[in-house]
């Protein structure tokens, strides 16, 4: 992937984070009545009116900008971007001087207006937000990028957005790590492939030779791993997306499951069987040493650091039932955290620390939830036949996860996609891929 390049010129900025959020964001309610935003077209105001790319030309960029920009908002759930048809001012015009009383007409309470300017190599794109209620502007700012970054410029714009009106940090200049699937249940092709967070610029990092499972992006979101079957035994691999080499982390005697980075990118925390004993290891990635930290005559998988790094959770068998266990980062001080009904698996802290995503089964349904991290105020946010694999935006308030489902109502055929939920459960959405997909993990911000 192409590294972006950014020269920003901040021209105004009044107001501090959280003295302007206009969207109260309600985690345990949702935001029912999403603010009503309208998203003007970026008009073009160079020579040069379309770009090219891989031999192909765009036309009409500014426009593509602010679709871009609107799609983004509007899947949050916290806004409702208006019908461009009931705009009366001119995208040029607005963006020099808004007549808010013309915005104040069809509802709005924010505006976003913007300009492009294309030369043979370089494109620049300004964007303003304005707050229609108050008749001000909140945010001016300007990038200027090679041509192909585009649609990273128009998340880059989006976050800004969010977090401006917000007061929360935003998610949507991010990518997505997940396994395709492809051909019958029974004889699954998969691959390893990566793709932004709204499903574009899909791309494949592996051929399909192997099984691939569990990919996790490192906190430097260039380096990933994942579990590869090579003659039918598990390797933990890493992965440098940045320069595509590829390098076996270990190459363990026994079956080796859900490796996953720590916060500080240093460790690798993994499940390692041996001897018929499933138990939590960690690997420092420079010196190579393997340090166990569980010992127990169960099955304890699926760890997940704290952001701090002070603690782990992980699932355990021990109790009799699969229960979900939290631990010192030395393997110290070993307690259960959940004894609700049913089975739990699969915790991974939020980034924020005050949250763990985890998957129940109960009577033979799926949930996935939340709870803090003593196992106290569990959400069920979402059931169905079969769906898990939590993994967390990287602001904290969206989960992404894969559900599979039958194709027809006699139960026959079979298909696995990806769908996100915020944290109030209301606002469930499928994300597209071109084949099926399982096991997402959400990468950090890009531009942070």
């Amino acid at each position: 992937m192409k590294k972006i390049i950014l020269l920003i010129n901040i021209f105004v900025i009044i107001f501090t984070q959280n003295l302007y959020a206009i969207v109260k964001v309600d985690v345990t309610r949702g935001n029912l009545s999403p603010l009503p935003i309208a998203i003007s077209p970026f008009y073009n105001d160079s020579k040069i009116k379309n770009i090219k790319l891989e031999g192909k030309e765009i036309e009409n960029i500014g426009y593509k900008i602010s679709e871009v920009i609107e799609n983004n908002l509007k899947r949050s759930g916290l806004f409702n971007p208006l019908d461009k048809e009931s705009f009366v001012q001119k995208p040029d015009i607005a963006h020099l001087k808004p007549r808010f009383e013309d915005w104040k007409l069809i509802k709005s309470q924010a505006l976003v207006t913007g300009k492009i300017s294309i030369s043979s190599d370089k494109l620049k794109v300004e964007f303003r937000l304005w707050d229609v209620v108050a008749a001000k502007e909140i945010t001016a700012l300007s990038f200027t990028t090679v041509h192909s970054n585009w649609r990273r410029i128009s998340h880059i714009i989006s976050d800004k957005i969010y977090q401006r009106l917000t007061g929360e940090d935003g998610y949507f200049d991010t990518r997505i790590l997940y396994v395709s699937e492809t051909g019958p249940k029974n004889q699954r092709v998969k691959k390893l492939a990566i793709m932004d967070q709204d499903g574009a610029n899909i791309k494949y990092l592996t051929l399909g030779n192997e099984l691939v499972l569990t990919p996790r992006f490192s906190p430097g979101n260039q380096l990933v791993t994942y579990l590869s079957y090579f003659k039918n035994m598990p390797r933990v691999y890493l992965l440098d997306l940045e320069t595509g080499t590829q390098e076996v982390a270990g190459d363990f005697s026994g079956m080796t499951f859900a490796p996953r980075f720590s916060y500080d990118g240093q460790k690798i925390i993994m499940s390692f069987a041996k001897d018929g004993n499933s138990d939590i290891y960690t690997m420092d990635l420079e010196s190579r040493l393997v340090e166990k930290l569980t010992e127990h005559p169960s099955i304890d998988t699926s760890p997940s650091y704290s952001p701090d790094g002070k603690f782990v959770v992980f699932n355990s068998d021990r109790s009799g039932l699969q229960q979900i266990y939290v631990m010192r980062s030395d393997g110290s001080n070993v307690k259960r955290i959940t004894f609700g009904k049913g089975l739990y698996g699969t915790p991974v802290w939020s980034p924020r620390g005050d949250l763990i995503a985890f998957t129940k089964v109960h009577k033979g349904r799926f949930y996935i939830g939340v709870m803090r991290p003593d196992g106290s105020g569990e959400r069920l946010l979402t059931e169905n036949y079969y769906q898990e694999a939590p993994s967390w935006s990287p602001n904290g308030r969206v989960l992404i996860f894969y559900r599979e489902t039958k194709t027809d109502s006699k139960g026959e055929g079979f298909s696995a996609k990806l769908w996100s939920i915020d944290l109030t459960g209301y606002n469930e959405r499928m994300i597209n891929t071109e084949t099926d997909a399982s096991d997402p993990a959400w990468s950090p911000l890009l531009s942070k």
